[in-house]
């Protein structure tokens, strides 16, 4: 108990540390969040790795639907023409990647092919579904654990480029941004993301909680119905099915207004999403985390390598170098970081394309990431 209090507090405490520490909040609460908990797992303290894997399969599982219901998958579809080419430049170049990183590395990666799926995941979507892939095609703890950090790692150099030079290299051979006359500051429905350093909205807690606590109730519902689907078809706990119904369930409840409008519900799940990474990050060891560089390596290829060709498959289409850098932000890692990356641009208009697009992720994610490994299954 006193451990699942941890990984329920320690995110708020780094959300309150960003927002004041400027060095904090260019780390993002993401990263410090999986800093404080393998600190937590190398210091002369007694963990409980049970204990860790439960809260972090809980928080994923919930978190899926709550990200998911304020989707408004409709709206998006009618977005410009570049930024949904982009997004599936993005998508097929991460499913390439990853299947060729499959066969380079299988002899080095056990069960490559697992490893592929959870990579279009989080490359398409962000964490949850990594994680929940991982989870759904019972992938080892110690690989569980490597590729979260080997995420974080290939991820933050990404995002380093991506927050530097990452506009005036593409502008090289991209066409530039086409103004269409008019800002787009917020994600459509009266609310803000906020940046990478604040995935949760700041205000007033107690006139948003009653929605909240909605939002979390129909979300703990939908995992309950994916569970007891996969009962009632299987007999058992079959994670896969457990996984696409929640992801199905969810998109089923973005249809509905009432749910789609309810505020706070991606801002908490981006909040169990925090909760994850302390619980992850304190089953990592130093020890076995430096003995396995095959998986970071492997990271790397799949990261850089998808980038390079949604790259070069966005000059064939000539889609715009502020585009391809937002879509390609909204697939490698999740809408929080979109309107940072819009500030670097010093694009506003970009805005409500990349959280749409992040949110869309998060439901193709799943399924992409299970086709893939199940195609590659030996």
């Amino acid at each position: 108990m006193t451990w699942v209090l941890v990984f329920a507090l320690a995110p708020a405490c780094v959300l309150v540390a960003v927002k004041r520490v400027r060095v904090l909040g260019w780390l993002g609460p993401t990263i410090i969040c999986y800093l404080i908990g393998i600190l937590l797992a190398n210091l002369p303290v007694s963990v409980d790795h049970s204990v860790s894997m439960m809260t972090a399969q809980v928080a994923v599982l919930v978190a899926i639907p709550l990200l998911l219901l304020s989707t408004d998958f409709v709206r998006w579809l009618r977005l410009a023409r570049s930024t949904l080419i982009s997004f599936l430049l993005a998508c097929v170049s991460v499913l390439l990647v990853s299947a060729v990183g499959a066969f380079v590395f299988k002899d080095a990666v056990a069960d490559s092919w697992k490893v592929a799926g959870m990579f279009v995941g989080v490359y398409t979507g962000g964490t949850a579904n990594m994680s929940a892939i991982g989870l759904a095609l019972g992938v080892s703890e110690e690989t569980f654990i490597l590729v979260n950090a080997a995420d974080v790692v290939v991820g933050g150099l990404y995002l380093l480029f991506l927050m530097t030079a990452a506009q005036r290299v593409l502008l090289k051979f991209l066409p530039p941004f086409r103004s269409s006359g008019g800002g787009e500051p917020s994600d459509g429905a009266g609310r803000s993301f906020g940046g990478a350093a604040d995935p949760i909205a700041w205000r007033p807690f107690s006139a948003v909680l009653p929605q909240i606590l909605t939002a979390l109730g129909v979300a703990v519902l939908i995992v309950g119905a994916s569970v007891g689907l996969a009962i009632l078809l299987t007999g058992g706990l079959a994670e896969t099915l457990i996984l696409l119904a929640i992801t199905t369930f969810g998109i089923a409840a973005s249809f509905v207004p009432r749910l789609r409008s309810l505020e706070g519900a991606p801002e908490f799940g981006q909040y169990l999403l925090l909760m994850f990474c302390v619980a992850i990050g304190t089953i990592a060891d130093f020890r076995q985390l430096s003995g396995s560089p095959v998986i970071f390596t492997y990271c790397a290829f799949a990261v850089f390598g998808s980038v390079i060709v949604h790259y070069a498959l966005a000059a064939l289409f000539r889609i715009d170098a502020d585009t391809v850098i937002i879509t390609s932000t909204a697939a490698v890692y999740s809408p929080p970081f979109v309107p940072a990356i819009a500030g670097v641009l010093k694009n506003k208009e970009i805005v409500v394309s990349g959280l749409t697009t992040g949110l869309v992720g998060y439901a193709v994610g799943n399924y992409l990431g299970l086709a893939l490994a199940y195609l590659l299954k030996p």
